[in-house]
């Protein structure tokens, strides 16, 4: 079974910054690009980010120029920094493949930005 599991998140005030962690099997890392989603209650999930295997990135308009994606390959884990925070960020972040999306979703991380 395919597992990816998340980690980073937290409260943090307006402004501030983040990097989420997410890790898998060494199998799945080299073969798929990753992805990064978010979810709030009451709202569908919504993409955030994704990675390549060759690093290529794409970003939804929302984060452009406040969130990076990047992976580690001798880690196989990816990762997201996410900067100058806002309100509306706040969501449960979940990492997943967007060429072959793993069900059940993993527990995901907490973000919460709020003073």
């Amino acid at each position: 079974q395919v597992q990816l599991v998340e980690s980073g998140g937290g409260l943090v005030q307006p402004g501030g910054s983040l990097r989420l962690s997410c890790a898998t099997s060494a199998a799945i890392f080299s073969r798929y690009g990753m992805g990064w989603y978010r979810q709030t209650p009451g709202k569908q999930r919504e993409y955030v980010a994704s990675i390549g295997t060759g690093g290529s990135t794409d970003y939804a308009d929302s984060v452009k120029g406040r969130f990076t994606i990047s992976r580690d390959n001798a880690k196989n884990t990816v990762y997201l920094q996410m900067n100058s925070l806002k309100p509306e960020d706040t969501a449960v972040y979940y990492c997943n493949l967007p060429g072959a999306i793993i069900r059940p979703w993993g527990q995901g991380t907490q973000v919460t930005v709020s003073s």
